[in-house]
């Protein structure tokens, strides 16, 4: 498998464990009819995101975060891949894309300023870096 690949599944497993890391931490905050019913604001008198704690808040964000950068995630990696330009720019890429989206979890959940926008910064050049890479 092309290290690109390998980093995207790798990254899909991290969006797997970041689901559960957030599930569990409003699950042990909130009630059950809360979590296990229809989340609609004007049932439970408001967004799920303002009932929990502050970092859980985060923890959402970051998981839904990631669901946005893993579409061009997966886009550069799919692309860089049919396109067979995989090099090790693009793996290193890959792979710094893969470590900064690790390192962007706590540094959201714990509120580093400014590190959290320096970290996600570095995820997104790196896919930007790919799609260009696949169409040169």
């Amino acid at each position: 498998m092309p290290p690109e690949l390998t980093a995207l599944t790798l990254a899909a497993l991290l969006q797997i464990f970041q689901i559960a890391l957030m599930a569990v931490s409003a699950n042990l905050e909130l009630q059950p009819g809360q979590t296990l019913g229809p989340r609609d604001r004007d049932r439970l008198g408001g967004d799920l995101q303002d009932m929990v704690s502050k970092r859980t808040a985060r923890l959402f964000r970051a998981m839904n975060n990631h669901f946005e950068g893993l579409i061009l995630f997966s886009i550069a990696c799919v692309a860089v891949t049919l396109a067979d330009k995989s090099s090790p720019l693009t793996a290193a890429c890959a792979y710094g894309y893969l470590a900064a989206r690790v390192l962007y979890i706590p540094a959201y959940a714990l509120g580093w300023t400014p590190w959290r926008s320096l970290i996600w910064a570095v995820g997104y050049l790196a896919t930007t870096l790919m799609l260009i890479a696949a169409l040169l």
